[in-house]
């Protein structure tokens, strides 16, 4: 059953790509967005056609600073998707802890304290929406992604068990696990240090990361644009009772995450190391 009402909608990293085109296609069907990044410098509001929020989803203060303008200026916050992220490519013993904290920091812990700000606003009101943006490469482990695969891994049961928590006040969480997207992930892609030769000298992995990351950035500039994203988020939002996970991407893709359920794990893990020649 759908919904006909217009919802107050807070968006985190939608200065460009995925969050971007959703929070456009929402202010297109009437509802009011509010649009964060950690950066407002160079961010036109005005050519964006919502408002913008700095918001550092790495800091607790500027969380709830970030919400409480928007149920100061809009007196209720009905829909949050926990967007803001990034990606990091390299091998796994050639990422330093650091390295790796970081990343869980942002996509992990940012959705989590996002979480935390918003929740006892839809308890109190007794309903709620909170659609945390997964990937596909958080319900399969990929080569040379393996951190981020990490950090959507646990933002899958992070959502799968607050779902079961929160329901009874009335509140859905909902996770949208997009393919491969063309957007510019790709191009702000972090590298980690010891995987560029002029840090410590050529990684061991150097070779077999670099076909990977090619095929990688390949599949990515030629993805789906994200206004799939965008269109399978309308429906969620204006469903009264989504679903709690929503695959986006051309059907091969779609068919990967149905194989990697139903096929042996060692024939899956051999036909991804082929595809991504490693």
């Amino acid at each position: 059953m759908a919904r006909t009402t217009s919802r107050v909608i807070l968006i985190t990293g939608a200065r460009s790509g995925i969050g971007r085109a959703c929070a456009t296609a929402l202010v297109g069907q009437g509802h009011r967005v509010y649009g964060t990044s950690r950066r407002l410098a160079s961010v036109d509001a005005a050519a964006l056609g919502y408002p913008m929020l700095a918001m550092d989803v790495d800091d607790d203060g500027s969380i709830r600073a970030g919400v409480d303008e928007v149920l100061k200026t809009a007196g209720r916050l009905d829909v949050v998707v926990n967007n803001a992220g990034f990606g990091y490519g390299g091998a796994i013993e050639d990422t330093s802890i650091g390295e790796a904290k970081a990343l869980m920091e942002t996509n992990f812990f940012g959705a989590l304290r996002v979480c935390h700000a918003v929740l006892p606003h839809m308890r109190a009101r007794g309903e709620g929406l909170i659609v945390n943006v997964s990937s596909i490469g958080g319900l399969m482990g990929l080569p040379f992604q393996g951190l981020y695969s990490a950090s959507k891994f646990a933002l899958e049961g992070l959502s799968a068990s607050l779902r079961m928590e929160v329901k009874p006040f009335g509140i859905y969480v909902v996770l949208l696990e997009p393919g491969d997207i063309c957007t510019s992930f790709t191009s702000n892609r972090r590298t980690v240090r010891a995987a560029k030769d002029d840090a410590f000298g050529a990684s061991v992995y150097h070779e077999r990361y670099a076909a990977a990351l090619s095929r990688i950035e390949a599949d990515e500039q030629g993805g789906s644009p994200p206004d799939v994203v965008a269109r399978a988020l309308l429906r969620i939002v204006n469903h009264r009772s989504p679903r709690p996970r929503y695959v986006v991407g051309p059907f091969y893709e779609r068919i990967a995450v149905w194989a990697s359920r139903m096929l042996p794990a060692g024939l899956f893990e051999r036909i991804l190391m082929t595809y991504y020649g490693v």
